[in-house]
């Protein structure tokens, strides 16, 4: 069977000794970029290898012009596939990605080989709590290093939008912009990770932690769907963004669950809206 939205931790149990799967350990803070790697260190599931927000998910913050592209703008597509191959990913590769923040941070690794076309990616539903529930151990021994993939750059499955797009749609509403902050950073409350708090105006929001159970695992698809169609109509008609295109990709991964597929991401999302004053910013609920 091939996943390419979730997986069970007791599904990915059963697939644990296969040859052709690579787990990938995304936990990260973002106000502590050393965190996920001293995880790591300390324990991760068994041959998990890892990969850095910072790092290996996220590309230079500026551009050769100087241009400030957000917090965690998209990587290098070249380097990305590099970086893929180096984790021993071929395209047959079923990749599972967790972290230990309701699928946060491994949602985007789930969106970035997306981007690049592989579509047998799958976060871990409920991370490593959900792996530990079942009784499963944690590992600190770092894997033996990969044999290169041969992963390749393939046909994008998923559409980005970037700023220019979102100004003009703030006079045409034809895409229905929805950001994943918490509700307080969207109405420019206690921002305390960008320089200016507020939203884009038009947007809507939706707390990337609403698609998330009490324990972690992400709700049932037909709830996920209901609760998602009270925001939007058309998906492909909706852009999903964030504080800098991270928690977005969790959205987007809900919207597959239910499936509603086909919206866009603002990989720059607020961090770059919000650092040109030029741009309109908009308070309140």
């Amino acid at each position: 069977m091939i996943y390419q939205t979730l997986i069970s931790a007791s599904e990915l149990k059963a697939r644990a000794a296969h040859i052709n799967l690579v787990i990938v350990d995304c936990r990260h803070d973002l106000a502590n970029p050393d965190f996920g790697r001293q995880a790591y260190a300390a324990g991760h599931l068994p041959q998990a290898r890892f990969a850095h927000l910072d790092e290996l998910l996220s590309g230079p913050k500026t551009d050769a012009a100087g241009r400030f592209h957000g917090r965690h703008p998209l990587p290098d597509r070249q380097q990305f596939v590099q970086a893929m191959r180096a984790l021993g990913i071929n395209n047959d590769t079923q990749v599972v990605a967790y972290d230990a923040h309701g699928g946060m941070f491994a949602a985007r690794l789930w969106w970035l080989l997306r981007w690049i076309g592989h579509s047998d990616v799958a976060v871990l539903d409920g991370g490593m709590a959900a792996w530990q529930a079942i009784g499963e151990p944690l590992s600190a021994e770092t894997p033996a290093p990969a044999t290169p993939g041969s992963i390749q750059d393939l046909t994008s499955l998923v559409q980005t939008v970037d700023a220019q797009a979102l100004v003009e749609n703030i006079k045409t509403q034809a895409l229905q912009v929805i950001d994943a902050r918490a509700p307080d950073r969207f109405r420019g409350e206690n921002e305390t990770l960008d320089a200016v708090g507020g939203h884009i105006p038009g947007a809507k929001n939706r707390f990337f932690k609403d698609n998330l159970q009490a324990d972690g695992r992400f709700k049932g698809a037909a709830q996920l769907r209901e609760e998602w169609l009270t925001l939007l109509g058309d998906p492909q008609a909706a852009v999903m963004q964030c504080g800098s295109g991270v928690t977005a990709c969790h959205n987007l991964l809900a919207l597959e669950v239910a499936g509603l597929a086909g919206a866009r991401l603002y990989p720059g999302s607020w961090s770059e809206w919000s650092s040109n004053p030029q741009r309109p910013v908009a308070t309140g609920s």
